[in-house]
């Protein structure tokens, strides 16, 4: 078993696969598959937009540990961000994680983070919801917004933008608020 800690990809694909086939999610009758880039952007040039390709970033609560202190600690403005099109009957979601560095050691290592199986299930189903919405026309009822600032008050120190993979990319969560 792993520590909530861990970057465990198995479980992202576990949980895909579980809300696509067992709650049946995306039943439309396409086959839809879940890839990891860990160098992909939220820029989408003109020529991935023609091809179909949407972003979708979702800010979740994950936890870290540092590798060379073992020191731990827990964000709520952890960034996971998926690209995703349908072609023909074939869908494809590729997702990636963004670290933190940790306080203690600033050693510009970036640490991916671990995530509980509801956290999980969180981002997959907000993600469904875009595909639903973009992919297949489907109304969207829910609105994202409300239900993910009610989302952020677990506590947490304040987010360092100088140790967030995300911030210094110029895509993170924290200018949601």
């Amino acid at each position: 078993m792993s520590n909530s800690t861990d970057w465990v990809p198995s479980l992202w694909v576990d949980t895909f696969d579980e809300l696509l086939n067992d709650d049946n999610e995306l039943d439309y009758g396409d086959q839809w598959t879940l890839n990891f880039s860990y160098s992909q952007t939220d820029k989408v040039t003109k020529e991935e937009r023609k091809r179909g390709w949407k972003v979708y970033s979702h800010c979740a609560y994950g936890n870290f540990k540092c590798e060379s202190c073992n020191k731990t600690w827990s964000s709520a403005r952890v960034v996971v961000l998926f690209r995703y099109r349908l072609r023909s009957d074939r869908g494809t979601v590729i997702m990636r994680p963004f670290g933190q560095a940790c306080r203690q050691c600033q050693d510009d290592e970036f640490y991916l983070p671990g995530f509980y199986k509801k956290e999980v299930e969180e981002a997959f189903l907000r993600l469904i919801r875009r595909i639903r919405k973009n992919c297949y026309g489907d109304e969207d009822d829910d609105d994202d917004n409300s239900a993910s600032s009610a989302r952020f008050t677990k506590k947490t120190k304040p987010h360092e933008a100088s140790l967030c993979q995300a911030c210094i990319m110029g895509i993170c969560c924290q200018d949601d608020d």
